[in-house]
């Protein structure tokens, strides 16, 4: 005990502001479950498994920790469960932490470097320790808080529309069943609009089946905004599917009861006989390709061990964890004093977790990797909820993120190892070529979907859907035949020449037509193919397999450069043309990549980023999508465009008010774009590095093409792929497949095991891995 007295001085006693770790080590993944318990240190709050809890006392000398452990203990399965009310974990109305209840946990204050271990409660402690352990004990962990507030922030929102809802006395009284279209005779997937009392049927989903979108079409008629899917109405109201048109979403009508009321409708003798919007995107993905992907229905032989650890869901987290199963190649070793925000130490943590085979077992529960999500999720709305996203998106916003952590330290940038150079040939009618290069992470590929190898079959099937549908029936998933489409095929649409109208040439001082071709300057160690099966219009899915060979030979799509003979555009110079002349304006290649990934033209996307200073990819998209018809899109950008070299004093004087040096905000501001919140991000994050070197020159944001991309010959192994299923990248499951140690391997959240039928025809991403000579 005086031991630990003579160390009181490393003791504080946390504030309601401090961030306090304790359900989860925050260099490795153990837990107060985990065989040697947690250790929080209280100095800085931070949580630690046994063996880190030494590098942390070496690292800050910070000697007292309280020890959790928590022991399982049995318990009466006869126990009964309330009912969950509200889509959360621990919250009033919410799903019972089970695994709380399920263990017994005990608490001793522990102090290094001996491990010298004291029971906890005990009279004999001091006070300032009594009040520290109690504050640390009573006060929610941030692990929970995060998870809380990600789930709340997916509750449904109090429609707009709601409380002034003007209903029409029609005369219209709903009965109690027997409800069908009023334009189509379809008797489920009925909505009720709640202005005039019409039940007409709900949109017709990409595949064909629900209903006849008579419900969105009279929306569009008379802009009444809401409706309420009959079937979903119970005693419950807050379950009713209200759904806001003008809104766009699914809503909470808190005068439900009074607008049903107004129709005739006793809401609380009806029975739940219809899904909710919700539940019926859950059954749709029931289908062939769910089963398919997940390889459903086989006898999948589980495995385990260093490199077959899966990944915790979240929450819709599977996009997440599909592409770090993939891409994840080596974990990354600077850490800072606080490892829950450093990427590079949640990185080394992630990797660990995964490879180590430390928390892969017979019966693995996987590893949740939120400390991960946390940060790599920091300040972006959709990454950091709950909410289903692209995986594409993230890949990029991943990949993002981690050059911008290693950008002192360029050498030790994985990143670069997706590199690749595209340099685009344009030929004006004049005779004369104008060459733009970009740096790009993805190759995204059209489907041609004219060159699938199957027509006949393409043809037969869709002259026996039409003769089943003339007889009211629907074909069956075993009859359903879909386009299957070679790679190669996808691949020449890439270097296939395209039309380029209202180009504005200097020879000619005029706008013409010009033809556009593209190739690769490099090769990259790894080749990340995105598949585009979604199209902007509405984001509708190809239905569409892909036959993808276990190895390419891409060698044909090297570009062939300046050619002699060629006569260049003016103000276009060979080998020069990414770069730009003084005072011209200067888009960021990495917003300017990502962009065209999605498919926008890739002039556009420059003047996207420059007129956004560029501020980010989602600014520049909100520019782009408002600016599409613009009559001057397509001219060149010129020279009276603003800059984003001139910075603003104003935005210098507010940083330097902030209490940094005057050098360091200019180049802040001039490697962010002039954003000032980035700014401070970004010197936060040269933090450690001279002022000699935080140079906004040598930052991801500077326009010289990176003259050392990896490079080599052009064929290629398939070592991996991402496959969706669902109505579009914002919903559905995402699942990885890996070519590992001789065979394939299925990494289903946290289920892992040996693949089957590997989905190779069904990926949205494919990874490939350069074969060396």
């Amino acid at each position: 005990m005086e031991f630990l007295r003579s160390n009181l001085s490393k003791v504080r006693i946390p504030e309601p502001t401090n961030r306090i770790y304790k359900q989860e080590c925050c260099i490795c993944f153990d837990t107060p479950k985990s065989e040697c318990g947690l250790f929080i240190d209280m100095n800085s709050f931070l949580a630690f498994g046994k063996d880190c809890v030494v590098w942390n006392y070496e690292k800050t000398g910070n000697s007292v920790y309280l020890h959790i452990q928590q022991i399982k203990k049995t318990i009466s399965e006869d126990r009964p469960l309330k009912k969950p009310t509200l889509l959360a974990i621990g919250m009033d109305g919410g799903f019972e932490n089970k695994e709380s209840a399920e263990y017994v946990e005990t608490h001793s204050i522990v102090i290094l470097p001996d491990f010298v271990s004291l029971p906890f409660p005990s009279i004999e402690f001091p006070e300032k320790v009594r009040l520290a352990v109690d504050a640390v004990l009573l006060a929610d962990g941030v692990e929970r808080m995060e998870r809380l507030a990600a789930w709340a922030a997916d509750k449904k929102q109090v429609s707009v529309y709601a409380m002034d809802l003007q209903q029409i006395q029609n005369g219209v009284l709903v009965p109690r069943y027997g409800w069908k279209c009023c334009k189509c005779e379809k008797t489920d997937n009925l909505w009720l609009n709640l202005t005039d009392g019409m039940i007409l049927c709900g949109r017709k989903n990409w595949d064909g089946s629900g209903g006849n979108n008579h419900a969105i079409e009279h929306y569009k008629e008379t802009n009444y905004p809401l409706a309420v899917k009959l079937g979903t109405i119970t005693a419950d109201l807050e379950a009713a599917d209200v759904f806001s048109y003008p809104e766009d979403e699914c809503v909470e009508n808190p005068l439900l009861a009074q607008h049903l009321a107004f129709f005739g409708i006793e809401f609380s003798s009806l029975q739940k006989t219809e899904m909710t919007t919700a539940e019926r995107e859950l059954d749709q993905n029931t289908n062939f390709d769910w089963n398919r992907i997940q390889e459903s229905g086989q006898e999948v032989e589980p495995l385990y061990g260093p490199g077959y650890t899966g990944l915790v869901n979240l929450g819709n987290s599977c996009y997440m964890a599909s592409i770090m199963q993939v891409s994840l190649k080596q974990a990354l070793e600077t850490a800072r004093a606080d490892p829950t925000v450093d990427l590079n130490m949640q990185l080394s943590k992630l990797g660990h977790g995964l490879l180590s085979g430390r928390y892969s077992t017979l019966v693995q529960d996987g590893i949740p990797p939120r400390m991960f999500k946390t940060v790599i999720a920091a300040k972006h709305p959709e990454f950091s909820s709950m909410r289903q996203q692209d995986v594409l998106e993230f890949f990029l916003h991943f990949l993002d993120q981690v050059e911008q952590a290693n950008a002192s330290n360029p050498e030790l940038d994985p990143v670069k190892s997706f590199k690749f150079g595209v340099e685009e040939r344009i030929l004006c009618s004049s005779g004369k070529v104008a060459y733009n290069k970009r740096v790009d992470y993805i190759l995204s590929l059209n489907i041609p979907l004219h060159e699938a190898t199957n027509k006949e079959q393409l043809e037969a099937f869709l002259k026996l859907k039409e003769e089943k549908s003339l007889e009211g029936k629907e074909v069956s998933g075993d009859e359903i035949v879909r386009p299957r489409v070679p790679l190669e095929a996808c691949l020449a649409t890439f270097s296939a020449p395209e039309e380029v109208n209202d180009f504005y040439s200097t020879a000619l001082n005029a706008k013409t037509t010009a033809i556009k071709t593209a190739g690769l300057t490099s090769f990259p160690d790894y080749l990340v193919l995105h598949m585009q099966k979604f199209i902007l219009d509405g984001w509708v899915p190809k239905n569409v397999y892909i036959h993808v060979p276990d190895v390419i030979d891409i060698s044909h799509m090297r570009s062939k450069g300046f050619q002699a003979g060629e006569e260049l555009l003016a103000h276009a110079v060979v080998g020069e043309s990414h770069k730009l002349e003084p005072g011209k304006p200067c888009a960021n290649e990495d917003i300017v990549s990502q962009l065209t990934a999605m498919g926008f033209n890739y002039l556009h996307c420059q003047k996207a980023a420059i007129n956004t200073s560029n501020a980010g990819v989602e600014e520049a998209m909100t520019w782009l999508l408002s600016h599409m018809e613009d009559q001057d899109i397509n001219d060149p950008i010129s020279l009276e465009e603003q800059t984003v070299d001139s910075i603003d004093e104003s935005k210098v004087d507010t940083l330097i008010s902030f209490g940094f040096e005057k050098d360091i905000a200019r180049k802040a501001l001039k490697a962010t774009g002039g954003n000032i919140e980035t700014a401070t991000d970004w010197i936060f994050s040269h933090s450690d590095t001279s002022d000699s070197n935080m140079d906004a020159t040598s930052s991801r944001l500077n326009c010289t093409a990176n003259a050392e991309l990896p490079d080599g010959e052009g064929r290629y192994k398939l070592k991996g792929l991402v496959s969706h299923i669902g109505t579009s990248t914002h919903c559905g499951h995402y699942v990885a497949h890996v070519h590992k140690d001789g065979r394939w391997v299925i990494f289903n959240d946290d289920k892992v095991g040996v693949s089957i039928n590997p989905p190779k025809d069904m990926g949205y991403l494919y990874f490939f891995e350069r074969l060396s000579s």
